[in-house]
């Protein structure tokens, strides 16, 4: 196959240019950058000047190192420092963190409370359009509601939040309604009883196996099991493992194993950004979303191991949950499903799973985590591919992966990036990707009757505001 740009592109350059334009001139001139840190500041007991993945590798260390004394990190990027909360008095702990190079806050809510009072939230308040996590900012648990919950649902989730006491959680409401984005970096398509579906490549891999595979969101794998880089196209692609509810994570694998799938997010503009490791989100942190309907847009990460509860769309009376997601106020649309979030260096981040609002007035949007779903399926990343040299073979630079020669030129202008929106995502605690989970009776989206043709932009009741000459009626 070639690796083309989709017709939604021109229509997404039109609604999100100048959004892209603003990501752009963020991501390209920042590719690749070197850190400038104080080695010899954590000996001192002085805080660390770190990037944002140095912080989230030394929030790891000092989660083995403290243990239950610590209650949550973030990443403070004006100051570029990692700040970690404890609930212990001991001086000892605060020291070793503090020589490890972050800033300590004493807090009053542990881990396992905060983790207790998300438990309650489970029990007493699963209602469609109500997500959760922990703010580590804020020390508490944050609780979001969309539009349709009102009444005595509303009711319902405000006596449970209450019974938490404010000091613990907080209650807010979100335009728009949580859905998930079937429509998504470079569009994929399957045709199923009543339409298409359209969904986004998130990050080539190679499967457990060494064949030729791609990651995206697992409500696309359920919707469909044949993908096609092409509106109407033969199938290219041919699902093998597909996750949710529970977690929202597909493993797509290339039908021909010869397939050369590039590691890299195709950004627009025949620009790219190599895609060299896969990398745990930290709150507060700059990450870049890429998807077919709206393109490239950037934001922060505001919340890690979020539960968010979808209106199931099998079942009228129904809740689709998905735990362990990251929380990012990066705006999506519907056809982002599955897209690529990634950080400036090349640390790939999550899977565009759902969320509410538009890249127009912005709104939640949450990512399956790209190391959970590496984990759960056994796949790596990498460039995929047999004993071909088919450069241009697959859908490897359909979000995720581009056949375009070049990194991110700093150069290079925006202007004509596929524009694409920051959605702002809820806090959740959840678990992370149970590789022991299955998707085969979960209420899913295997009966979605998307007939949009993937060339107009949808709104987030699934119908087509582009250019497109029909809607998506069954988009998640």
């Amino acid at each position: 196959m070639s690796h083309k740009r989709m017709p939604k592109r021109k229509a997404a350059i039109a609604v999100g240019g100048v959004a892209a334009l603003g990501a752009a001139a963020l991501l390209l001139p920042n590719a690749n950058a070197s850190q400038d840190k104080n080695d010899a500041a954590g000996a001192a007991g002085t805080a660390k000047t770190l990037k944002a993945s140095a912080a989230s590798d030394l929030s790891a260390q000092l989660q083995k190192l403290l243990g239950d004394a610590l209650a949550g990190s973030y990443y403070d990027s004006g100051k570029q420092q990692l700040v970690v909360n404890v609930v212990s008095g001991d001086n000892n702990i605060v020291q070793q963190a503090q020589k490890a190079g972050a800033v300590v806050r004493q807090v009053e809510n542990s881990t396992s409370e905060l983790k207790a009072a998300a438990r309650t939230l489970k029990t007493k308040a699963t209602i469609p359009g109500t997500a959760w996590a922990v703010d580590p900012r804020t020390n508490k648990v944050v609780v979001t509601a969309d539009s349709s919950v009102t009444g005595a649902k509303w009711n319902r989730l405000q006596s449970t939040v209450q019974s938490l006491g404010s000091g613990m959680a907080s209650l807010k409401k979100s335009a728009g309604t949580f859905k998930t984005f079937v429509s998504g970096g470079d569009a994929i398509f399957s045709q199923v009883q009543g339409g298409n579906v359209r969904c986004s490549l998130g990050f080539n891999v190679k499967a457990s196996d060494g064949s030729p595979a791609f990651l995206t969101a697992g409500h696309c794998g359920v919707a469909a099991k044949d993908w096609s880089d092409s509106q109407n196209g033969q199938p290219i692609a041919t699902v093998d493992q597909a996750t949710f509810p529970g977690n929202d994570f597909s493993l797509v694998k290339y039908n021909d194993a010869t397939t050369q799938a590039p590691s890299d997010v195709n950004v627009g503009n025949g620009q790219t950004v190599q895609i060299t490791q896969a990398a745990d989100a930290t709150v507060g942190e700059t990450v870049f979303r890429m998807g077919s309907t709206t393109g490239l847009h950037n934001g922060q990460v505001t919340g890690l191991d979020a539960t968010v509860n979808f209106q199931s769309e099998t079942d009228p009376n129904g809740v689709d949950t998905v735990n362990g997601l990251i929380q990012t106020n990066v705006c999506a649309e519907p056809g982002d499903s599955g897209g690529s979030l990634f950080t400036q260096d090349g640390g790939a981040v999550g899977l565009t799973s759902g969320g509410s609002g538009d890249c127009t007035s912005g709104g939640e949007t949450f990512f399956q985590p790209v190391t959970a779903a590496l984990q759960a399926t056994g796949a790596t990343l990498g460039d995929g591919g047999g004993a071909g040299d088919q450069a241009g073979a697959g859908a490897g630079d359909q979000a995720g992966a581009g056949d375009q020669a070049g990194t991110a030129d700093p150069s290079a202008s925006a202007g004509d990036q596929a524009g694409a929106g920051d959605q702002a995502g809820g806090d959740q605690i959840g678990g992370s990707a149970d590789p022991s989970a299955s998707a085969g009776d979960q209420a899913g989206a295997g009966d979605q009757s998307g007939t949009g043709d993937g060339t107009g932009t949808a709104d987030q009741s699934g119908e087509g505001t582009g250019d497109g000459s029909s809607s998506l009626t069954g988009s998640h």
